[in-house]
């Protein structure tokens, strides 16, 4: 099978056949599949050097969250997103204090729809620094790309948690996916950090733990797919892997700023969970 590129965990264990209805018993890496607030989860663990091998991802936690009922405008949809999303990031963050700030990090062209999901959510967080108790401090930076500011997202947000410590960094960034049905209709967790760009081949500097000095927590939306997969999608004929073309859905534009919504919403949540969903709105208004 060609190497088409994913940036989702979950893709790489469907296609080990680690994952789904077949699965088949993996050692270094443990999937768990469940309903939560009647959305689908699928959890990957790696656990050590041999998943790591395997999967080929780094050793930590990736969770898939399948946004099928939100799209189906499912009863209470986005009340009961904005809770899943916020039950399973706070599994991934690390204890913090009442005055532990955490400092969300929105990638990606604001101006380019496919590649706006960072800036969409930093426009749909609570920031709450600068308003005191009784908040958990969060501060929030929309990074550009490289093209616009002339800097790595990496520095600008290294240079920011310099000036503010934060206890944990949370990174958000569009993803590539490997099947069509993933686009702008799935989003990962994980706390292993991210590699921007690394999905289409457009590897940037890592932000992670080691790179940032405090935990960092990745969230992404899949919103393109390589066009040779694609193509061996649509029509079931093996295609050589072309990593110069991308597809995104053709409304993207309004699926990105939904779900940018849904995450921000679901960040505050995680980090103000003393807030329902309409106290949230309120504060942004």
């Amino acid at each position: 099978m060609p190497n088409f590129r994913t940036d989702l965990a979950l893709e790489s264990a469907l296609q080990l056949g680690i994952a789904g209805k077949n699965a088949q018993r993996s050692e270094g890496v443990r999937v768990l599949e469940y309903l939560q607030e009647g959305y689908p989860v699928t959890f990957v663990t790696v656990e050590n050097e041999e998943g790591r091998r395997a999967i080929g991802r780094n050793i930590g936690r990736y969770i898939t969250l399948d946004l099928q009922p939100y799209f189906l405008r499912q009863t209470h949809y986005f009340p009961r997103g904005v809770r899943c999303f916020a039950q399973h990031l706070r599994q991934l963050l690390p204890p913090l204090r009442a005055d532990s700030c955490v400092l969300v990090a929105g990638l990606g062209n604001r101006f380019m729809a496919c590649d706006a999901v960072g800036p969409m959510v930093i426009d749909n967080l609570l920031v709450t620094r600068h308003m005191g108790d009784p908040f958990q401090p969060v501060a929030a930076i929309a990074t550009g790309v490289a093209g616009q500011s002339g800097m790595e997202a990496a520095d600008l947000i290294c240079g920011a948690a310099a000036q503010i410590s934060p206890a944990a960094i949370i990174v958000v960034d569009a993803l590539c996916a490997r099947s069509r049905n993933r686009l702008c209709a799935t989003i990962q967790l994980s706390d292993t950090g991210l590699t921007p760009g690394s999905g289409v081949g457009n590897h940037r500097r890592p932000i992670d733990q080691k790179a940032m000095g405090v935990p960092v927590l990745a969230i992404g939306i899949p919103t393109v797919i390589g066009g040779a997969v694609l193509a061996e999608e649509l029509t079931g004929t093996s295609a050589k892997p072309d990593h110069t073309l991308f597809v995104t859905p053709r409304d993207v534009d309004s699926r990105v700023r939904e779900l940018g919504r849904l995450v921000g919403y679901g960040i505050s949540s995680a980090l103000q969970p003393q807030l329902t969903v309409e106290d949230i709105t309120g504060l942004l208004g």
